[in-house]
């Protein structure tokens, strides 16, 4: 009978191993679950911080960074101003041209369009 109860204890100890490795899997996905919670609170906190210094230097630089883009603004409507006077002053000009060459009809025919209207019908020219 020691053969027989060997083999219970043996199997009564496989089991007892099964179940300390499923709870040890358990354990290490646990574990592994709250490090990843641990590390982001971590990166949230570090992400804040950093967030905040950044506001506070935005903040502090917003006088200079004010005034340049204040600059910027009168500049821009300084060249609109220029630009919107250089187009009043020229729009008449541009439109003589553009009717001068609207109107302008030449009655020439060129001497290519000539030729190849010869050559196409088969008269010869003394050109």
């Amino acid at each position: 009978m020691q053969s027989g109860s060997g083999i219970q204890e043996l199997m009564a100890a496989e089991t007892r191993a099964s179940q300390i490795v499923a709870e040890a899997r358990i354990g290490r996905g646990d574990r592994m679950k709250q490090a990843k919670n641990e590390a982001q609170e971590l990166i949230d906190a570090y992400r804040g911080e950093k967030q905040a210094e950044f506001n506070n230097m935005v903040l502090s630089k917003g006088g200079s960074e004010g005034s340049a883009s204040a600059k910027l603004q009168s500049d821009t409507n300084k060249d609109i101003q220029e630009m919107q006077g250089e187009f009043q002053k020229n729009a008449q000009k541009a439109v003589d041209v553009l009717l001068s060459k609207c109107c302008e009809v030449s009655l020439e025919v060129p001497t290519a369009r000539v030729r190849s209207t010869q050559k196409q019908y088969g008269i010869v020219s003394t050109f």
